[in-house]
């Protein structure tokens, strides 16, 4: 079996100070990938410098204490990448990736993006760039038999089971119809798959990301924007996927939870 685990840890010095690094020492995960890190890692507290045990791929954003991503795997990568060939966003800490063997493991934070605004105009030419390089990552891995899965705050709601108040949000960034059009392009066309959702084909949710605001998390008022997007070889072998939504508001260390995925690959890692 491989665990992967995804999370946006939503600051990374508050999210230690919380019980992260209690969840990191307690998680079954090979690998781990991090989004919204926003620390540089001279600013990490020293234990999450040299975490003990992991192999890590730090990508911090350019702009100070924004996005940040990362990889973190038990097992050295034989490959890491930090962005993905774009001049415009490979410094903008919102994608890393490392290869294992016959597995390629991916660290996405997709702009958040706000419509009317020049945020969401970056978020549409992240998307319009990001696609394309989904769609070459998935050919290039089938020509060399690797797998694929990419982990992730995308920062978007595929369908109307995966916000709670859909009805209310369908004008708002993350749930624009041209926002959902493109995910489905990134399932039907790039041929990725969604693992949580494979696995609960008919379940409202599971959220991961819930506002700080009023009641939303003892409310599940949520929105499902963090994925494991597969190839299809290894979402058929996943077993397992799911959210480790907090038992308590009082035990969250971020606004978002982790999604933990099983896939079924024997001893490859």
């Amino acid at each position: 079996m491989t665990v992967i685990s995804s999370a946006n840890v939503n600051g990374i010095r508050a999210a230690a100070k919380k019980g992260f690094l209690e969840w990191m020492a307690d998680t079954k995960a090979e690998v781990v990938c991090l989004q919204e890190v926003r620390a540089e890692v001279d600013q990490f507290p020293e234990v999450l410098r040299e975490l003990d045990g992991w192999h890590a791929v730090w990508a911090p954003a350019a702009a100070k204490g924004r996005a940040g991503v990362a990889v973190l795997s038990r097992r050295e990568p034989e490959r890491t990448a930090i962005g993905f060939g774009s001049a415009e966003f490979d410094n903008s800490g919102r994608y890393a990736e490392i290869d294992l063997p016959g597995l390629t493991v991916a660290s996405l934070y997709l702009p958040s993006g706000e419509v009317g605004t020049e945020r969401q105009d970056e978020k549409e030419r992240f998307m319009a760039e990001f696609i394309v390089h989904l769609t070459e990552l998935r050919a290039r891995s089938a020509a060399e038999g690797r797998e694929v899965v990419v982990c992730g705050d995308w920062n978007i709601a595929h369908r109307e089971a995966d916000l709670k108040n859909w009805r209310a949000n369908q004008k708002k960034a993350g749930f624009l119809p041209e926002e959902r059009a493109w995910f489905t392009r990134v399932l039907d066309e790039a041929g990725y798959v969604d693992v949580v959702r494979r696995l609960n084909p008919d379940q409202e949710g599971p959220y991961s990301w819930w506002s700080y605001r009023g009641r939303a998390f003892d409310n599940d008022a949520g929105w499902r924007i963090d994925y494991q997007l597969a190839t299809p070889g290894l979402a058929a072998r996943c077993t397992d996927a799911h959210v480790e939504r907090a038992a308590t508001h009082a035990e969250r260390w971020s606004d978002h939870a982790p999604v933990t995925a099983v896939f079924d690959r024997g001893q490859l890692l």
